[in-house]
Order: structure tokens, then C-alpha cells, then sequence
């Protein structure tokens, strides 16, 4: 039994991989014609009415160079991905650098700070742009449709992120007026998530040391990037869920994952050879940009992830962005302290902050069950009858509330920022994955007892009580996490530390080129030793044959001695 539902697991997962592939195929056949932006060959994009600032940002950064600090330069991607980013902007800042942070004029997290300074682009869409990806990722995880209609709906909204990106891209690669402003700076740095890979692709053409900072990327091509190993047999690949310890069937699975991904990485990253080769105007590939990067800050730790090897330049940063709580605001703060049996922290990501009528409902009467007062990031429409126990907030404070002691559980969609708070908190989670590489996140913490998953199409207010129940009530979770928690704060320097350190690093030495594995200058071939193993095969052959001479050789002169002395 246990066998047939292993292999019932892999076909399943081999069918969601194969509809993967499907989606970005069809995704990179529509994404240059269907895209709101079609190209800025033939349009000049300007810099708007920021002469001043570029004054005042010369005049910040000569005081710098002669201060002895750097200029650092941001190319951040917008959305749960600025949270990390921006916390090394600020520390940077506030140590003296000279931080400029690039951002659209149309944005939906990125924001001005005290600590650095912004510089805007003009993009060729509206903040409607934002309200249509809420209003499909709300559509996607709410819909009962059939497979076929849901796998419609995650191709569009696929389609409208890969809109947003290469919008984004070509506005701020092709506007000649901003490169040029940018060149004449003499950064020392770039600071970039390469999930967009603008930043990367602006690093390698102002010839400066780029620093990646990401949880990973699709399709192994971070893996690509740092020529490391990558072993199939105990490393599990994305959308599988599988952990490292794998039995047969689903090493078979992993290993198939493991082949299809070059393929993967080539439809997903076709478009951006294409932008980067006309910007740079040479032939060039992603894989051939990323794999320059002075040093990877990986938001990565080993309490949640499993162990596998990493290349000489990353550096495991996961959870900087929890490591200071502020205090609450009061109205927040009077909520949380009249609940006597604690509170729950519940948000399914900035994406989805709200959701069909019919399945809030469930959470409504859930909660109305639980003696815990929950606060909830919810901007839908609200009901009448709301429990007293609930407060709705367009935004919460995440990681204040989590690092409270009155939090008992956290509801969460299971992003990467969320559960690394949850684990710094130790705060035990109830998880409710959507969609991304989510589905793995959460199967890391469930195998590690931390937490419970509960699927959202097929969730009802009983299981989502239980689960609720479980979490709060049995000490087994609450002692797991605070084990993880406890390895997680047990570190010789603070994550944010790590990262601002590394980040000065690459400023001071122009880039970390003795950490670069001599990998990168070997093709697979030589990679994978298989012209050595030809050689020594080719070697073993002439010996066996040279041998074989010698001993018919030998067996003829035995025979003719034999002969004559008869």
C-alpha cells in the first residue's frame, strides 16, 4: 500500500510538472506579444524632473568617497521581495554608505526611507496594473472550477507578472538618459534580487560587482549560476514537496525533475537572453550574467531547509528581517492584551489580501469558535455578524505581532518571509499554501512537526479548528519550534550583520573573483569529468588489448617450444 501511494504521489507530481511546463511554454510564446509594454527602440524614456536630486546625490556622494565609505546602488523587485532588500539598504544608510535605490514611479512596496535615496523611472503602466493581479491570484485560489479552467486562469496570471517584469526591464534598461546617469557615479556595487534580473543585467553592463540576495530561483538556475553541485538523490527539486529523505519511487520523480530542468530554465529565461542581448548588444545569456556575482546572500537556513552543498561565495542570511520587533501601535496593542488565551496572527501574503465570500465564511465561523482574539489581514468585503474575537486590518504588523508573547499560532500562506518570522518567533504555524514554491516551504516545516498544512479548496471550519487546536494545544509543536527557533538565533553574527558585512566586503575589494569556483570556466563536458573517464576508458582498452597481444604472444612461444622439443 504504502508503495502504490508513493507511485500515486509521483504521477501526480509528474502531471503538475508537466502542466509547469506547459504554462511557461505558453507563457514565453504570448509574454513579447501580449505584454503592456512592446519596447523602447524607438522611444525615449527621460528622467522626470529629478535634476535636483541627482545634484544632492552627488554632492552625498563625494562626502562619502571622502569619508571612507562606499556607494551601493539598489536594484530592488517589488512586492515581499523589498522586505529583506530594504533592510540592508537602511543598515547601510545608517553606517555612513551612500545607498541610491532604483525604483518605477508605479510601485506597490517600494517606498522612499530616511537612509537612502530614491531615484524613480517613468513605466508604461497604471497602479490598475496591481489591482488585476490581487483581483487573479483571488480568483485562482478561490475558483472551483475544473482543472482546465484553473490552469487558464494560472496561465493569465502568469502572463500579467511576466508583463510587469519586462515592462519594468526595458523601461529602466533602455532609458539611455538614466544608464548614462548611473554610469558616471562610479558605484562600487549593486545590490539585486535576480529574480528580476534587471539589476543583474545593469551590474554587468556598469561593470560592477553585483550582490544577489534571494531565497533561490526557478529551476535550479541558482545552482547553474555558482557551478555547484546539485545532487537529484538527496536534494529535493521544486514542486515535488519531497523531503531528503527520498525512497525509490520518489528519486525517480526528482531525478526526472532533475532532467526536465534545463528545459524549464530555458523557457522561462528565454526573454531575458533576448533583452539582455539587445541591451548589451552582443550575444549573451542569463546563466552567462548570473554567474558573475560576487557573493549570493541566500535567505536560506538550515533549521527550515534541508542541508545541501553551496558554493564558497553565498552566505546563508534567513530571518534579518525578524530580528527587531517595534512596539505596537495602541489601538493594535489594547486588542491583543484583553485576550487572555493569547491571539493568532493570520495573512495569506500581499497578493491575496482578501478572498472569495463563501471561504471567508469558514474563517468567520472557525474563529467564532476559538477562545483566541485573532488579527487579520483582510481587505474584502466585511460582514455583519463579525465574531467579537476578530479585528481586520488592511495591514499588520507581521512580525511586531508575531514577536509578541501573547502569540499562540500563525495562520500563513507559507511564504518565505512569514515562516522564517514564525521560526524566529517560535510561534507554531497552521499553513495554507496557494501557489510558487509555497507548497515545498510548507512540507519543510510539517516535517519538522512544527506545523500543520490545510488545503484551501477543500477546507472547512472543523478542519481548520482542529488544526487551530492542535497547534495551540499540544505541546509538541510549541517544543519543536522553539528547538528550530533556538538554532536559528544560535549564530556567531546577527543575519543583518552577516549581510551588511558581505555587502561591504564586495565595496572594499571591487568583488570577490577568489571565491569564484574554477568550475565556471569548464564546460559540462569537463564539469562532469567525461572526457578524463573517455581518456582513462580509451587507456584501459589499449592496455587490455596490448595484454592480450602479450599473452597470445606468449602462448604462441609456449606452443612452438612445446613443438620442438617433441
Amino acid at each position: 500500500m504504502a508503495i502504490f501511494n508513493n507511485i500515486k504521489t509521483a504521477c501526480w507530481s509528474a502531471v503538475h510538472l508537466f502542466v509547469v511546463l506547459l504554462l511557461c511554454s505558453a507563457l514565453a510564446e504570448t509574454s513579447i506579444t501580449e505584454r503592456t509594454f512592446s519596447g523602447h527602440s524607438d522611444e525615449k524614456i527621460g528622467v522626470a524632473d529629478e535634476t535636483s536630486n541627482f545634484r544632492s546625490f552627488d554632492a552625498i556622494a563625494g562626502r562619502s568617497k571622502r569619508n571612507g565609505t562606499g556607494r551601493l546602488l539598489v536594484v530592488p523587485m517589488d512586492g515581499s521581495h523589498w522586505t529583506a532588500v530594504k533592510a540592508v539598504a537602511e543598515e547601510m544608510g545608517r553606517r555612513g554608505h551612500t545607498v541610491l535605490v532604483l525604483m518605477p514611479e508605479v510601485r506597490m512596496r517600494l517606498d522612499s526611507g530616511k537612509q537612502y535615496m530614491s531615484k524613480t523611472f517613468p513605466v508604461p503602466y497604471t497602479q490598475d496594473l496591481f489591482t488585476q493581479l490581487s483581483k487573479s491570484s483571488q480568483q485562482m485560489i478561490g475558483s472551483t472550477a475544473s482543472l482546465l479552467e484553473r490552469i487558464s486562469w494560472k496561465l493569465k496570471h502568469l502572463r500579467e507578472i511576466m508583463n510587469l517584469i519586462s515592462s519594468t526591464t526595458e523601461s529602466l534598461l533602455f532609458n539611455s538618459e538614466l544608464v548614462e546617469f548611473l554610469r558616471k557615479q562610479e558605484f562600487d556595487a549593486v545590490l539585486t534580487d535576480p529574480v528580476m534580473p534587471t539589476g543583474a543585467i545593469l551590474a554587468f553592463n556598469l561593470s560592477l560587482p553585483a550582490i544577489y540576495m534571494l531565497r533561490g530561483l526557478p529551476c535550479g538556475m541558482d545552482a547553474i549560476a555558482t557551478a555547484c553541485p546539485d545532487p537529484p538523490s538527496y536534494v529535493p527539486r521544486f514542486f515535488t514537496k519531497h523531503t531528503d529523505l527520498m525512497c525509490f519511487t520518489e528519486r525517480v520523480l526528482n531525478v526526472m525533475v532533475y532532467l526536465l530542468e534545463p528545459v524549464m530554465c530555458k523557457i522561462l529565461y528565454w526573454w531575458f537572453d533576448d533583452v539582455a542581448s539587445r541591451f548589451l548588444q552582443r550575444s549573451i545569456s542569463m546563466t552567462e550574467i548570473l554567474s558573475t556575482a560576487a557573493v549570493w546572500l541566500l535567505r536560506y537556513d538550515f533549521t527550515l531547509e534541508f542541508p545541501k552543498p553551496l558554493a564558497p561565495n553565498t552566505v546563508l542570511i534567513a530571518g534579518l528581517n525578524c530580528a527587531v520587533t517595534k512596539p505596537l501601535e495602541l489601538e493594535v496593542l489594547e486588542f491583543v492584551e484583553k485576550s487572555e488565551n493569547g491571539i493568532i496572527v493570520f495573512t495569506l501574503g500581499s497578493l491575496v489580501p482578501a478572498m472569495p465570500k463563501e471561504k471567508a465564511a469558514i474563517f468567520f465561523q472557525a474563529f467564532s469558535r476559538i477562545p483566541q482574539q485573532v488579527l487579520w489581514r483582510y481587505a474584502g468585503e466585511v460582514p455583519q455578524d463579525i465574531p467579537g474575537n476578530v479585528k481586520l486590518m488592511e495591514w499588520i504588523p507581521q512580525n511586531d505581532l508575531l514577536g509578541h508573547p501573547k502569540a499562540k499560532a500563525f495562520i500563513t500562506h507559507g511564504g518565505s518571509h512569514g515562516i522564517y518570522e514564525g521560526i524566529c518567533h517560535a510561534v507554531p504555524m497552521v499553513m495554507i499554501p496557494l501557489f510558487g514554491d509555497q507548497g515545498d516551504n510548507v512540507q519543510r516545516l510539517v516535517s519538522r512537526g512544527v506545523g500543520v498544512a490545510v488545503n484551501f479548496h477543500d477546507m472547512s471550519a472543523d478542519v481548520l479548528v482542529n488544526a487551530l487546536d492542535a497547534v495551540i494545544n499540544d505541546s509538541s509543536y510549541k517544543e519543536k519550534i522553539m528547538k528550530l527557533s533556538a538554532l536559528h538565533h544560535d549564530q556567531p553574527i546577527n543575519p543583518l550583520d552577516l549581510a551588511v558585512y558581505w555587502t561591504e566586503y564586495v565595496m572594499r575589494h571591487k568583488g570577490a573573483e577568489h571565491l569564484r569556483s574554477a568550475a565556471h570556466n569548464l564546460n559540462w563536458f569537463q564539469y562532469y569529468s567525461l572526457d578524463v573517464f573517455g581518456f582513462l576508458l580509451v587507456v584501459m582498452v589499449i592496455v587490455a588489448r596490448v595484454m592480450m597481444k602479450c599473452c597470445m604472444l606468449c602462448l604462441r612461444c609456449c606452443r612452438n617450444l612445446l613443438k620442438r622439443k617433441e
